[in-house]
């Protein structure tokens, strides 16, 4: 009797991660957009106030800094292609997403192309999903 309730409550979680999954992986699409948008409210929105930003070159932004790059229109997305999405949840409130990306961005007038590896933290606050934490590096080369 025992295994037959834990068999059925496995059961009825499957749905609700399936739509957490769904959830996240729209939050990310959604930041995506906001970035090439350079959409500062948007962003701010799938943020939380205790951002960790990491970027490739050992840069740490916190929310503020994040989003006057977005403000300040000196840096500017022109493309951003995910690929390899993952996402892990240890719980109902965590997620752990990992993709890659290649990007085009212009920043300072000079053109740089991107081929990174992401790490993304996002927890749900007040019942939306917010980016909490984030950190890119350089993926492995062919040999």
């Amino acid at each position: 009797m025992k295994a037959i309730l834990i068999y059925f409550l496995l059961l009825l979680s499957i749905p609700a991660f399936s739509q957490s999954d769904t959830e996240i992986k729209e939050a990310v699409f959604q930041l995506r957009l906001a970035m090439l948008d350079e959409n500062v409210e948007a962003l701010r929105q799938l943020t939380s106030v205790n951002l960790d930003y990491g970027h490739s070159s050992g840069v740490i932004e916190n929310q503020e800094e994040f989003l006057a790059v977005f403000a300040s229109k000196k840096t500017d997305y022109q493309s951003w292609d995910i690929s390899d999405l993952e996402v892990s949840m240890p719980n109902k409130d965590l997620a752990i997403v990992r993709h890659n990306v290649k990007a085009s961005i212009v920043s300072n007038g000079n053109t740089n192309t991107l081929n990174i590896g992401l790490m993304m933290i996002w927890t749900r606050e007040k019942g939306m999903w917010k980016l909490l934490a984030r950190q890119a590096f350089r993926l492995p080369q062919p040999a």
